[in-house]
This record gives structure tokens, sequence and C-alpha cells, in this order.
């Protein structure tokens, strides 16, 4: 059960990421906290699977922080993208 906690930890703080990154117009409002989200979830259970209790601080911090990271990295990859597709087709339309 505690995995909820890290679950609505890392959306709530993906909310928070996706009004601090640069772009917010090039993507959905709910790509960051999805990505956060799945991340935790993946994290966490794999810590778990491996050992470290729920007890432990490693726990929460890499889950928590660890998918802040991961989606950070990938909405930026996202924007690049959109970006760069948005610019080839403006230069392929000669607007």
């Amino acid at each position: 059960m505690y995995i909820l906690l890290a679950l609505i930890a890392a959306c709530a703080l993906g909310i928070a990421l996706h009004f601090l990154l640069p772009h917010r117009a090039l993507r959905g409002v709910a790509v960051t906290p999805a990505i956060a989200t799945a991340a935790a979830a993946a994290l966490y259970t794999l810590l778990q699977w491996s050992g470290i209790a729920e007890s432990s601080v490693w726990l929460w911090v890499i889950s928590i922080g660890g998918a802040l990271v991961l989606a950070a990295l990938a909405t930026i990859a996202i924007s690049a993208v959109r970006t760069r597709r948005d610019a080839e087709q403006k230069q392929a339309l000669g607007i």
C-alpha cells in the first residue's frame, strides 16, 4: 500500500515539473505526470523486489527522485522532437 504514496507524490511533483519545464504548449498537460507516475511505479517495484525495505529512505529517494529525473528527460526529448518536426513542416510548407 505504500506504493500509492510514492505514486501520488510522483504524480503531484510531475504536475509541478510540467509547469517548470519550457515548451508547455507543445505537449499535453498529462504527459509529464504520467511518465513520472509510471517511472515511480517501476522503480519502486524493482527496488522492493531487490530487497530494499519500505522503511528505507533510499526506496523513496530513488523511486520519486528517479521518476522525476526520467520524466524531465523524457519531456525535454518530446519537446525537442516536436520543435524540430514543427520547424521541418514550416520549412516544407514555406511558412
